[in-house]
Order: structure tokens, then C-alpha cells, then sequence
């Protein structure tokens, strides 16, 4: 029986990984970058405030 050699299939793993990963980093910056990034941001830190009992 004949095994196949899989040696690059991993060079081509990390590259869709890599892809796909700057691809969410650029769908996340422009979505922190825009009004929705600034309200949400805005939110988190007046629910934080908040739990604490400072806001």
C-alpha cells in the first residue's frame, strides 16, 4: 500500500488561516473605527463603570 505525502498541505493551512485572519482584523477595525466602534466602545466602558459602582 502506498501512502501520499501530504508535506505542503500545511504551507497552504497557515495561509487561509492567515487570510482569514487579517480578513476579521480588517471587518473589526472598520466597524471599532466607525460610529457603531465609538457607541459600543462607550457602552462597555459606562457598564463597567457601573459594576463597579463608580458610574
Amino acid at each position: 500500500m502506498k501512502t501520499r505525502n501530504d508535506d505542503g498541505i500545511t504551507t497552504a493551512e497557515y495561509a487561509v488561516g492567515t487570510a482569514a485572519g487579517a480578513g476579521l482584523a480588517g471587518l473589526l477595525y472598520q466597524l471599532l473605527t466607525g460610529g457603531f466602534g465609538d457607541q459600543l466602545l462607550r457602552s462597555l466602558f459606562d457598564h463597567v463603570l457601573g459594576l463597579l459602582g463608580i458610574g
